[in-house]
């Protein structure tokens, strides 16, 4: 939220100034009294943040700054406590696998911490990707590695969707369609998608040592997809799961396979009994 309004208020300040300079004073005094206190309720919808700054800002350009900040703000305030104790577990070496990378903030904290390691930063969005591939270049990351296709439980062609909402692009909710979705509005794409277990890039690896995972209720079927890696090089995952049958589906299938189930509280890990939860630990 704070991304959005630093921005449109640098934007609002920026055109008092252009009013100013202008020498119009009847302008900048009729916009100030007029729009401020439409300013002041519209600052905190992100709704018309979001559509206000992809619209001056350009789609790419929006994608590229919103990272930027983002990574900043985990790394610098309280925000994502849950993921900024997962990076304190992940050891500095072989392989971590950022699934559902998105525009790279994650992945991007990882390959920072860990400089040892490398990351596979899997992400199936081409605005996405490019956005990505963007915020690795301005860092400098080597040990970054970059695979544009979908995971999931079969090798196949999926119909995927960015959503459009309000007239704004929602790049973090981008997902597999289903078939009762087929209607929702958005930029749709037809995306390989693979399983990890038939990956050519992760058959060969020494060790996995980590998994981030965050594809919008596509856990599951990613999970079954990997079963064979996951038994073998049993890392530590740290995933995002709903509050629906796929996440008990999740857990029984994690479980499953020896792992135990954990979320953050107070500074550690708490075994999951059922408490309200989004951010999840599987632990080996």
């Amino acid at each position: 939220m704070g991304f959005y309004v630093y921005l449109f208020t640098a934007l609002w300040v920026l055109n008092c100034v252009l009013a100013a300079w202008r020498k119009n004073a009847f302008i900048l005094i009729n916009f100030v009294t007029l729009n401020l206190q439409s300013f002041i309720q519209t600052v905190y919808s992100k709704d018309f943040l979001r559509r206000t700054c992809q619209h001056l800002l350009g789609f790419d350009n929006y994608l590229f700054i919103f990272s930027l900040f983002t990574g900043w703000r985990i790394q610098h305030t309280g925000h994502e406590k849950a993921f900024k104790y997962f990076t304190t577990l992940v050891a500095n070496e072989g392989v971590i696998i950022d699934i559902g990378a998105n525009i790279g903030i994650m992945a991007v904290i990882l390959a920072k911490k860990c400089t040892r390691a490398v990351v596979y930063a899997i992400e199936p969005m081409p605005a996405n990707t490019k956005a990505l591939q963007k915020v690795i270049q301005f860092h400098k990351l080597a040990n970054v590695t970059i695979f544009a296709i979908a995971l999931g439980d079969e090798n196949a062609q999926v119909n995927m969707i960015m959503p459009v909402m309000h007239h704004a692009r929602m790049q973090g909710l981008s997902h597999v369609m289903e078939s009762a979705e087929e209607e929702e509005a958005g930029e749709k794409y037809i995306i390989s998608m693979q399983r990890m277990d038939d990956m050519p890039a992760l058959q060969q690896l020494a060790k996995i040592t980590a998994i981030k995972m965050d594809v919008e209720n596509f856990e599951y079927q990613v999970l079954k997809g990997g079963e064979g890696l996951l038994k073998k090089h049993r890392p530590i995952i740290y995933c995002e799961l709903w509050d629906n049958h796929r996440r008990s589906e999740c857990i029984a299938f994690i479980k499953n396979i020896g792992y135990r189930v954990k979320v953050y509280s107070d500074g550690g890990l708490i075994d999951f009994t059922g408490q309200p939860a989004i951010n999840f630990f599987f632990m080996p």
